[in-house]
């Protein structure tokens, strides 16, 4: 299993304190959240008058002798009971629809956060991170924000303040009885509700938990669809995705069997309460004690009192619940970068693009050192090639360029200025790339050329293009540059995504110029056709060029052999083959390969 991308809470223990993250979308809609706080009061204070309201018509209705009821006067109480329970319900869903754009706002500002977070983290986050599973924490706790921003304002206060209403009321109309009985069911109910799901928590962890792998494995075979296909294993990811779907039912199951325990126990509280309540009412009413109307009020405000009770439980339970989602949110939105800008970044200028590579030295954590002592001055408008054997330190010294990491020892500059002093966009937006393993967007192959600049208009995009070479390509698509590419653009070949992506750096026009082993997996006539697009391009730019092929960089300024994270020969085609070294070897071994018959 891949390693989880923000690591699951241990404890039953929340760090209630993170809430105050929502505290600024909060101010920021003060006047909403006023205006539905006092319509949050007004329908409790509606849904206080009804008992009293139903109590004078159940006295009215008692009275022995009928002619004493008026009908204005049961008229009267008849539409103040209608117009009680109106005003609850529409105070009700006015706090609902004024507070909706708040928490609508609030997911909408946390989820862009944690988006740009998770940009913002390190590329070894990335490299280990579940796609699948994070997607979906990130689902869950914007979801969860959601809740606890409706619930906990709106639903906790409120009951407690119904709760301690009700209990006065009682007390001060019946008695110190019936005051008891409310506040030792509420007590009760509380520290059973609280236990319980506190308890229940490693369930609700444990149903995310499967949930978050069964989706990473789903979207993992999903995103290599035809390395599946290739190696005919649709029913061996099929087993391993049933087996992470056994764990989830499994993690379902008792979870759900942890909720009826708790529901059985609130059940068995407010039944018990409600029954001693009614009989006690019930008592005094026969001994003539208390009217009808009071037996009504009482069980009114009961129903009333453990209605929102029995909410309020529930509420509780999806707090913990969404806590446990949140949680791996916040978790992610505390994790730092490991690369970060100095808090006196400047913006990089570059007027000719000169690299320089000073003295620098790399390791990936306490492995073996990957560049060692390395220095290289690329001059401006030139194209340097870095050759070499697997694991020299090529593709890493281009992470280095681009701040990917940061080398333990040594700089990098580029016309003079250290790029650990600039901000990283400026820097990545002076450097165009052309990967060696191009990776597009389901879209459009004009939007995914325009990638590059998406500020282009559509006739800098075709520019872009023509120039790559790829109008004979797209005259032959069914929709030309509508045409979508697939996902990961599995619709082009590798020839062809290479050209969109040489595309993409004409138009992203930057003055450095990096291509990455882009030629390695070609064939002859895609690879003549992208070398072709490349040079034109290389011609304006300083160039570094990663190649696996010698036969692609013989006409570069300046060849450099790297062995070992150094240098081991640096020149022009020529004087290297002429020294008979390392790079000599390197090209006669490939000159023989590619002269052996099929």
């Amino acid at each position: 299993m891949h390693p989880s991308s923000v690591s699951e809470p241990t404890s039953g223990h929340y760090n209630w304190s993170l809430l105050w993250r929502l505290l600024p979308v909060l101010r920021e809609n003060a006047g909403r959240v006023a205006l539905a706080m006092a319509c949050l009061f007004l329908a409790k204070g509606a849904l206080l008058t009804i008992p009293f309201i139903l109590k004078s018509l159940v006295d009215t209705l008692d009275l022995e002798t009928p002619e004493q009821i008026t009908v204005v006067m049961l008229l009267s109480l008849v539409i103040a009971y209608g117009m009680a329970r109106f005003a609850s319900v529409m105070f009700a869903e006015l706090r609902d629809t004024l507070f909706g754009r708040v928490t609508e706002r609030a997911m909408r500002r946390i989820g862009l956060q944690v988006f740009r977070h998770v940009h913002n983290l390190d590329i070894d986050y990335h490299l280990n991170r579940r796609t699948g599973g994070l997607a979906r924490d990130i689902e869950r706790g914007t979801t969860g924000i959601s809740f606890l921003m409706r619930f906990f304002i709106f639903n906790i206060a409120p009951t407690l303040f119904e709760i301690a209403m009700v209990a006065g009321i009682l007390l001060y109309n019946y008695g110190l009885s019936y005051a008891v009985v409310v506040v030792v069911a509420v007590l009760g109910y509380g520290a059973f509700s609280f236990r319980a799901t506190e308890w229940r928590t490693r369930f609700v962890r444990a149903v995310n938990e499967a949930d978050s792998s069964s989706n990473t494995r789903a979207v993992d075979s999903l995103l290599n669809y035809e390395t599946v296909k290739y190696f005919t294993n649709e029913t061996f990811e099929s087993d391993r995705y049933d087996e992470s779907l056994a764990a989830w039912e499994q993690a379902r199951r008792s979870n759900r069997l942890s909720l009826f325990a708790l529901n059985a126990g609130q059940a068995l509280i407010i039944a018990l309460s409600q029954t001693l309540m009614i009989g006690l009412a019930a008592w005094q009413v026969r001994d003539g004690v208390l009217s009808l109307g009071d037996f009504v009020l009482i069980n009114q405000f009961m129903l009333q009192l453990f209605m929102p009770l029995g909410f309020l439980g529930f509420v509780y339970r999806e707090i913990k619940s969404s806590m446990a989602n949140i949680e791996n949110l916040f978790d992610l939105l505390e994790r730092e970068p490991a690369v970060r800008d100095a808090d006196d970044a400047r913006t990089l200028q570059v007027e000719h693009g000169r690299i320089a590579f000073e003295d620098v030295v790399f390791n990936y954590g306490d492995k073996r050192s990957i560049i060692n002592g390395f220095s290289l001055g690329v001059e401006p408008g030139t194209r340097v090639a870095l050759v070499g054997a697997s694991g020299a330190g090529k593709s890493t010294l281009i992470k280095l360029l681009f701040r990917f990491y940061d080398p333990v020892a040594g700089r990098i500059t580029i016309d003079g200025q250290d790029i650990r002093e600039v901000t990283q966009e400026s820097l990545r937006r002076h450097i165009a790339i052309v990967p060696q393993d191009t990776v597009l967007f389901n879209d459009s192959l004009l939007e995914n050329v325009r990638y590059g600049n998406p500020a282009a208009d559509d006739d800098a995009v075709r520019e872009a293009i023509h120039a790559a070479h790829l109008d004979d390509f797209v005259s032959q698509l069914p929709e030309g540059l509508l045409t979508r590419v697939g996902e990961r653009g599995l619709k082009l070949s590798g020839g062809e995504k290479q050209r969109v992506a040489i595309a993409r750096a004409i138009l992203k026009d930057a003055p450095i110029l990096v291509f990455d082993e882009a030629t390695s997996s070609l064939d002859s006539h895609s690879e003549q056709a992208v070398l072709s697009a490349f040079r034109d391009l290389a011609q304006r730019h300083t160039t570094l060029v990663i190649a696996h092929r010698l036969s692609t960089v013989v006409d570069a300024d300046r060849i450099v052999v790297l062995r070992d994270g150094a240098i081991a020969e640096s020149g022009a085609h020529g004087d290297l083959l002429s020294r008979d070294g390392e790079y000599a070897r390197l090209w006669w071994a490939q000159q023989a390969r590619e002269t052996v018959p099929a």
